[in-house]
């Protein structure tokens, strides 16, 4: 069915189907992708989905393949390490081809503690609890400007290398500036966008369109 039903007072598209292709062709016609590869822009594509915001085209930046890479890791059984729940719940879990583990320790009690040692916030410290699996892992931080300036220190402080990082925390406190730092100093594959722009959607959504065609 493409019209609402007869029952409703409002005239709407209601095929799902239709929906979809209708928002991709707008974003397709209305963003600038000319610069993206072609992997990069099935991934820009559904991030931009996600947040409604053609122009956002403009802040993207990929370095290095990350989807090459994160495709791979995928394969390959890495797992996912986010910090936040809504993150790792807007991952569609049915597209990872190798069943891979999403990890978010928020929940983990130890997480609390680490903060206060630390002198961080859980985020940051649930990523620290991670730190065993980083090595050829996807790191996905989609809320927390903390947890990425911590991930960076991290990977001055150890050997450890994720094969990709998914850095696209939002906000007005860190977030651009965090974002700026993974840019200039990360030295590994990743995917972000400048600015105070961002959130665990976008993350995710760039997540999902890596997973559907790492299979």
């Amino acid at each position: 069915m493409t019209k609402a039903p007869a029952s409703s007072r409002f005239t709407y598209l209601c095929d799902g189907a239709e929906i979809y292709r209708r928002s991709f062709a707008t974003i397709r016609a209305e963003a600038d992708l000319a610069r993206f590869t072609r992997e990069e822009e099935h991934v820009a594509v559904r991030m931009i989905h996600a947040c409604g915001m053609v122009e956002i085209a403009a802040d993207i930046v990929f370095s290095g393949e990350p989807v090459r890479h994160a495709r791979q890791a995928l394969r390959e059984g890495a797992p996912i390490l986010c910090d936040s729940k809504m993150l790792a719940h807007g991952i569609i879990t049915a597209r990872l081809p190798r069943d891979n583990e999403v990890i978010c320790s928020l929940d983990d009690p130890a997480s609390v503690l680490l903060a206060q040692q630390l002198g961080t916030t859980r985020s940051a410290a649930a990523l620290e609890l991670c730190k065993d699996k980083l090595d050829g892992a996807i790191v996905a931080i989609g809320n927390a400007p903390t947890a990425l300036f911590h991930l960076l220190g991290m990977l001055d402080a150890i050997t450890a290398r994720p094969a990709c990082v998914v850095g696209m925390p939002v906000g007005f406190v860190g977030a651009a500036e965090s974002k700026a730092a993974l840019i200039t100093e990360a030295r590994v594959p990743f995917i972000t966008v400048t600015g105070r722009k961002g959130g665990s959607a976008m993350a995710a959504a760039a997540l999902n369109a890596i997973a559907s065609d790492a299979e």
